[in-house]
Order: structure tokens, then C-alpha cells, then sequence
């Protein structure tokens, strides 16, 4: 496990132009953001802001997140997590509350014997209350640097890795990166209109990560969803 805290059948969209699933075989990793993908963000009523969580009571994953991470592991994928969180910086939450999210998190997947071979956190922001922290780094998304962290321990090539994210800087990142972009969410018009003008198309579109996975195993497996027996756990009797 590496931990790099950088300071220094679905219903899926595939967007025209891109790559056939017939030359994806050679696909070996899936960099996943974590705010929005993995965990709920949380909504702040007294600031009027929808942020990350910062107190250990909000912390909690999104359904079947642990079985769609070994559903990835059983496709032979690394799984890391490459993910700007500047809570410190701006003086949300302590980095004791951090470590404890990930040992949350971490537990939760490998009880459903899930494994993550990585987590990779940028906790830089350019206004931030530390100064140590107040930099513009390579590491925040929209920049790559996380991605080349993944990567490298990984030894993976970026082109051979799919980034899942929620946000229009995961999916600069994934495309600056040469990586296959696949946004969880609700795709609606208005992010369309920002990802058209920032040239951010995603690849692929998925509900949640759940569905993120099991687009990737079709692509990589085409055969797979009649033979597989991993099925969505709300199915299951």
C-alpha cells in the first residue's frame, strides 16, 4: 500500500471518437478521484458551500463503492486514489482527520476484500491559511502531477490507465494526462457547456462508480456480462 501526501449490462454514454473497446486490452490501472466518486460531498448550510467532509461523523461511502474496487482488482487493475484535498490548508480539519477517513475508507474495501494500491493527496491550495501549504503546485487537478505519482509506483503508463472523476478539473487532468476519462454523475447541460469550452469532453459517463466499473469490465472483456458472476449487490437475493 502507498500513500503519498504531495506537499512539493449498464446504461452508459461513450462520447463519438473515441477509442473502440477492442483496443483496451491493454488497459492496466484506474486512478480514481474521491470526493464525489467514492464518498458523498457534504453540503454546508451555514457557508452555502457544498465542500468535502471534515468531521469524521460525515465521512461515509457511496453504495457498492467496495465491490465496484474489486470488481476493478478482479479485472487485474491497479486501483489508486489521486485526489486535491486542501481542507488543511484552509484550516477545515486536521490531518489526524484525514488519516482517519483513509482507514475508514480502507476498511470498508477490503471487508468486501476490495484493495486501493494507492492513495495520492494534494494538499496545496493558492489561498490557503498555512503558509507552508500556499502554493500553486503541479499536483492540484487540473495539473498532473498525482497522476504521474499513480502512475510511476504503479508502473503503469498514464495512457494505459482510466481516471474516474466528478469534476471538469478530473477530466482536464485524465485528458491532459492521455489517460480514458470516464465522469460519474449526473451528466446535465450545464457541465456540458463547461467541458466543451475547456475542450474536457469525458470518454465515458456513469451514475456512479458501480456503473464506472462495470462499463470498464465490458470494454475490457466484451463476453464478460453474460459469464461474470459479479452482479450489482442490490440485485442480489
Amino acid at each position: 500500500m502507498l500513500f503519498a501526501r504531495c506537499v512539493a449490462p449498464a446504461a452508459f454514454l461513450r462520447i463519438p471518437g473515441q477509442p473502440a473497446p477492442s483496443i483496451l486490452l491493454t488497459m492496466k490501472a484506474v486512478l480514481l478521484d474521491r470526493d464525489g466518486v467514492i464518498n458523498p460531498l457534504v453540503y454546508y448550510e451555514d457557508a452555502g458551500v457544498i465542500d468535502a467532509p471534515f468531521a469524521r461523523s460525515q465521512f461515509k461511502l457511496f453504495p457498492h463503492v467496495p465491490e465496484a474496487i474489486r470488481l476493478l482488482n478482479d479485472l487485474g487493475l491497479g486501483v489508486a486514489i489521486v485526489s486535491n484535498q486542501p481542507g488543511i490548508a484552509k484550516g477545515h480539519l486536521k490531518p489526524e482527520v484525514l488519516k482517519t477517513f483513509d482507514r475508514m475508507m480502507l476498511s470498508r474495501i477490503r471487508a468486501a476484500g476490495g484493495r486501493i494500491d494507492g492513495i495520492y493527496y494534494c494538499l496545496h491550495h493558492p489561498n490557503a491559511n498555512d503558509p507552508s501549504l500556499r502554493q500553486r503546485c503541479h499536483c492540484r487537478k487540473p495539473e498532473i502531477g498525482l497522476l504521474e505519482q499513480a502512475a510511476a509506483h504503479l508502473h503503469t503508463p498514464l495512457e494505459e490507465c482510466y481516471l474516474i472523476g466528478d469534476g471538469i478539473p478530473d477530466l482536464l487532468a485524465g485528458i491532459r494526462a492521455g489517460c480514458r476519462t470516464v465522469f460519474v454523475g449526473r451528466w446535465k447541460c450545464e457541465i456540458c457547456q463547461f467541458t466543451a469550452a475547456a475542450n474536457a469532453h469525458p470518454a465515458l459517463v456513469a451514475k456512479d462508480l458501480w456503473e464506472a466499473a462495470q462499463i470498464i469490465r465490458s470494454e475490457m472483456t466484451p463476453n464478460a456480462c453474460a459469464a461474470s458472476s459479479h452482479k450489482c449487490p442490490s440485485t442480489q437475493a
